[in-house]
């Protein structure tokens, strides 16, 4: 995937720095060469010993090395690599790159680099969303640097919101859309995401627990092979990925209707959790309690069938039509009865009982349903789940 590929890797000082351990392995596994880069404050986190262990190259640290520069000088070795990764990027060094710092080998690196460069932040939320890293950010990506992430979540602060460093396997996707193959290139691939929010007066809705974490991984992992990405999403928790065209909706029909304008596509992935029903005699007002104790009769139709519609039509149908079985019980059967009945071509049906904390949570563990039968996957994180699947839609597309 990316065999004969060098990478240059900064390694910033933030707690985070522990998933570069594994990120390295990721990249090394697909064919990289990794040549790290570590900040003074990053050994405050993870030993020079560890980088270089498993990126099996010497690691750099000082700016005045005059063996090193005597090999090969900072300037040398900020353009040999054919990307540069920041992980973590933390709210310092973003400042730093951002107004052209270079007091230390790192943003020297950076400063003299002709490379395309990507960085992954992390930092705790408040820092994330102070004004003067959004800037700093801006700066960055009108400079023409890419960023993966950060993702929402809890952080070793206890706080929780965004400002977590994206996943090794996310940052490896963000990588090999650089660097990578496109086998899915001049293809348009449409994907739903997140819940539908089915409203029952001005302010209450009836929704599900989806965060469109693994909608979003999906649409992230084919835009890295090079599909042009339609990204239909209701309202998840978490933003949609970079370099991907988002359509926001809120309902169900919304959803539908943002789908068909979508048309005509390769292939679609129907990862949204949509609401069945929605309430047909919603309010608009906000309902207020009579004091009769007694509550207000709503009436529930039926929401239209979106992944049964895009399958089963006549005309425009995607050569690849891809939906998801969130069940509870008899995940296989039920899933393999629902692809028969949809008209779909594949199923990917995963166990959402509360036990598996798979809904809204950062993993999951899925069995792929086709014509040929039933392959279930070990549990792994969403972003390893997409990548499988864009693959296996690449390979598809491509035969």
């Amino acid at each position: 995937m990316l065999a004969g590929k060098r990478i240059l890797l900064i390694i910033g000082g933030g707690i985070a720095a522990y998933k570069v351990l594994e990120l390295i392995r990721l990249c090394r596994k697909a064919g990289a060469a990794v040549t790290p880069v570590m900040t003074p404050a990053a050994k405050e986190f993870v030993t020079p010993l560890s980088v270089a262990a498993l990126a099996g190259e010497t690691v750099h640290e000082a700016l005045f090395d005059l063996t090193s520069e005597a090999e090969m000088g900072h300037i040398q070795l900020s353009r040999v690599s054919d990307l540069v990764v920041v992980a973590p990027a933390t709210a310092n060094l973003m400042a730093r790159m951002a107004h052209g710092a270079a007091d230390d080998l790192a943003t020297t690196l950076l400063l003299a680099t002709d490379t395309p460069v990507l960085i992954a932040p992390a930092m705790n939320v408040r820092m994330w969303e102070h004004p003067a890293t959004q800037r700093n950010l801006a700066i960055l990506k009108a400079d023409g640097v890419a960023v993966a992430g950060p993702d929402e979540g809890d952080m070793a602060c206890g706080e929780y919101g965004p400002g977590r460093m994206a996943e090794p396997g996310a940052i490896l996707a963000a990588i090999t859309a650089h660097l990578g193959p496109k086998p899915l290139s001049g293809k348009t691939v449409l994907v739903t995401s997140g819940p539908t929010h089915e409203p029952i007066d001005p302010v209450r809705y009836i929704a599900n627990r989806s965060s469109g974490a693994q909608g979003t991984a999906i649409a992230a992992a084919l835009a890295a092979l090079g599909a042009r990405v339609r990204f239909v999403t209701g309202p998840g928790e978490v933003p949609p990925p970079e370099g991907v065209e988002v359509i926001r909706v809120e309902t169900a029909r919304e959803m539908l209707d943002a789908v068909e304008a979508a048309l005509p596509a390769d292939a679609a992935v129907f990862a949204a959790a949509v609401a069945d029903w929605r309430v047909a005699n919603a309010s608009g007002s906000k309902m207020k309690k009579d004091g009769t104790g007694r509550a207000p009769a709503l009436d529930f139709a039926e929401n239209p069938d979106i992944l049964r519609s895009i399958s089963q039509r006549k005309t425009g149908r995607p050569c690849l039509v891809v939906g998801f079985a969130a069940e509870t019980d008899d995940v296989v059967a039920h899933a393999t009865a629902k692809r028969e009945r949809k008209g779909c071509d594949w199923i990917l049906a995963n166990d959402v009982s509360p036990a598996t904390g798979i809904m809204g949570g950062s993993e999951n563990a899925v069995t792929l349903i086709t014509g040929n039968g039933a392959e279930t996957w070990p549990r792994m994180g969403k972003t390893e789940v997409a990548r499988r699947l864009a693959q296996r839609i690449a390979d598809r597309l491509t035969d």
